[in-house]
């Protein structure tokens, strides 16, 4: 008899979209939770039914133990999927979930207990003979404890949250002098994001790569391997680009890993989907460092490359049924490679990015997959992760699903929000991705991770001029068209533009540049001929902005709002918001001297930890905001006077 037909998705945006495609093609009921943020979202409409669950901030929705228990009791759901993040590997959910007589998809409770601990996981894998990275491993360790323990661990070693993931609470350190200050930021960012503040201790393991091995089994007592995604493209202990296989995985090294990972997973009983990850010496040896006993992000690269949903195996096996496929009949056809779009700004620090998506265009190529749950209109809040998206692309080689991304990337429009498009299509353009030879330091290292670009040609400045005096914008007409002056800003930049413009054709001075060109515009496809050279771009207004996009690069220009800004040295005597958040915490106090970037107020947003320092060397006058409070992007926070050793 089936255990269930109805399944609530706890959880929301791309991955509740992607849950629900795969359970109505399996004839299921679907069933979605929604916060007051996201009552008119995709995966809402998505299902075939919606509670609400709460507030837009997620401790109060999508956080809730109770509120998406009584939003399955409601809605007639016998089964929860909890998708990533969120609640996904909370024992208490999974318990909670049982013990209202529902089905959680997802691993036993014993397994999901011992692995959501980093400490205990790695004690069972060291008795299960699973290689491990040397390190400190002691319950409710203290930081007096753990400093003691580092030397003699040694130096670089790696500071990690026990409980959780997703680079929360992780911390390098290089040398002593470092250690008690990021032992107090991890264990601070520990209990916020996981309630939990235990720390363990890991000797760095340099030049490694992040290879981490799909696993699955049933109750039948069946546990197979998908193979091996490479997740070295990190930033922030962040996975950015993820692949299947590995470049660096031969068929050896990958039946070793394999076989380990299995073993991992048989030694808790494990039932379900997990990953389990390593890190792959440059020597060849491997370390275990966790498993992940939820489906994961990347998924759909080993999806790519097998053939295989693993959503659907996962409905499957909470059904009771066995797997399908025995490991000797798994194949990996190909290459796949995956790439995470985020709403944030490479160019501020990767700040993230918050607004209103105005107008959304996807690709639609051979070989690629968009997992999202976006649509125009949608508003990117503070409350979530920033991530928007995952495009993905297969190719029968790794440098024909390369190309295939390039391609999907770059034919990708979204606009109201930043996004890190621009520095995915250089990260996958880079020459050390393009040899496979990605470490997981490799982002940190590089111009790439600093978020840095050259500066934008002025041709392009010199196009959107034009586009600007277009007729449709009221600036001349097509009778009597006449020289106009513009001005345009970029972020901080800001350039005036001189357009004579003759039919289709334009000869634009910027500067000390001058640029002759023609453009034909029809709807939002342009045309740019230079030097008989003729190139395709595209281009939006979004409200009082022009974005466009061209195969390298999203350029949004506006023109200067009315009125004079203040002068650099007021702004320089205040600190604001860099965007929507909650001040967790206020180190700033009045009258106290501060130097250039030391740290004033700590805030949180879209589940990252910001750190708000100092522009100069000031003294403290006022400040606006206390630990708890919720803050608008561009609130002012903190007034200075003029102190010692400023220049404002």
């Amino acid at each position: 008899m089936p255990r269930f037909s109805t399944l609530l998705i706890a959880n929301r945006g791309e991955i509740a979209c992607r849950i629900i495609r795969t359970a109505k093609e399996h004839g299921y009921r679907t069933v979605a939770v929604y916060s007051d943020a996201d009552h008119d979202a995709p995966h809402v409409r998505a299902a075939d039914r919606a509670v609400h669950i709460g507030p837009a901030h997620a401790r109060a929705s999508y956080l809730s133990i109770e509120a998406i228990i009584r939003a399955a009791q409601a809605s007639g759901a016998e089964a929860i999927h909890p998708g990533y993040g969120f609640l996904s590997e909370n024992v208490h959910f999974a318990r909670a979930i049982m013990d209202a007589g529902l089905i959680f998809v997802g691993p036993p409770l014993d397994a999901l207990e011992l692995m959501g601990s980093k400490r205990k996981s790695k004690e069972r894998m060291i008795a299960a003979g699973v290689p491990c990275v040397p390190g400190f491993l002691a319950a409710g360790a203290d930081n007096q404890t753990l400093m003691e323990a580092a030397r003699a661990v040694g130096f670089p070693l790696m500071i990690k949250a026990s409980m959780g993931g997703g680079g929360k609470g992780l911390r390098r350190v290089d040398a002593e002098a470092q250690l008690e200050g990021r032992l107090a930021l991890a264990r601070t960012e520990s209990e916020a994001a996981f309630g939990d503040a235990e720390l363990i201790l890991e000797r760095v393991v340099d030049h490694a790569r992040h290879v981490e091995i799909q696993v699955f089994g049933d109750e039948h007592g069946h546990l197979i391997h998908l193979g091996e995604r490479d997740c070295s493209m990190q930033r922030r202990h962040q996975k950015v680009i993820e692949e299947a296989p590995s470049p660096a995985v031969d068929e050896a090294l990958r039946a070793r890993m394999g076989e380990a990972a299995v073993q991992a997973a048989r030694s808790i009983g494990y039932v379900g989907a997990g990953t389990v990850e390593f890190l792959l010496g440059p020597d060849g040896q491997f370390y275990f460092m966790e498993m992940n006993t939820r489906l994961q992000v990347e998924h759909p690269v080993t999806e790519m490359i097998t053939g295989l949903d693993l959503v659907g195996w996962q409905l499957d096996v909470a059904q009771g049924e066995r797997l399908p496929l025995p490991q000797s009949e798994v194949s990996l056809i190909g290459h796949a490679i995956e790439v995470r779009l985020y709403a944030e700004d490479p160019q501020a620090g990767f700040l993230p990015s918050t607004g209103t998506i105005h107008h959304l265009r996807w690709p639609s190529h051979e070989g690629v997959r968009i997992d999202h749950g976006l649509e125009a209109g949608f508003e990117v809040l503070s409350h979530y992760d920033p991530m928007l998206a995952k495009l993905i692309a297969h190719g029968r080689s790794r440098e024909e699903a390369r190309r295939r991304l390039l391609r999907a990337l770059a034919s990708t429009e979204i606009a109201g929000v930043s996004t890190n498009r621009d520095f995915l299509l250089a990260a996958l353009a880079h020459p050390t991705f393009i040899a496979g030879e990605v470490t997981t330091g490799f982002l940190e290292s590089s111009e790439l991770g600093q978020g840095a670009r050259p500066p934008v040609d002025g041709l392009w400045w010199a196009v959107a001029a034009a586009l600007w005096t277009r007729p449709e914008h009221g600036h001349w007409s097509s009778a009597a068209p006449h020289a106009h002056s513009i001005e345009l800003e970029r972020g901080a930049e800001r350039r005036t533009l001189r357009v004579e413009p003759s039919s289709a054709e334009y000869l634009v001075k910027d500067r000390e540049d001058t640029f002759h060109f023609f453009l034909t515009v029809e709807g939002a496809n342009v045309a740019l001929e230079r030097d008989g050279v003729r190139d395709s771009l595209r281009h939006v207004w979004c409200g009082d902005a022009l974005d466009l996009f061209t195969p390298d690069l999203h350029l949004c220009f506006h023109q200067p709002a009315f009125g004079e800004s203040r002068g650099a040295g007021a702004q320089a005597r205040e600190v604001s918001a860099p965007m929507s958040g909650r001040i967790i915490e206020v180190r700033a106090t009045p009258g106290l001297a501060v130097t250039k970037g030391e740290v004033l107020l700590v805030m949180e947003a879209m589940k990252m930890q910001l750190e708000i320092t100092a522009k100069a060397d000031l003294v403290v006058e006022t400040v606006f905001v206390s630990a708890g409070d919720q803050v608008d992007s561009k609130q002012v926070l903190v007034g200075f006077a003029e102190g010692p050793g400023s220049t404002t």
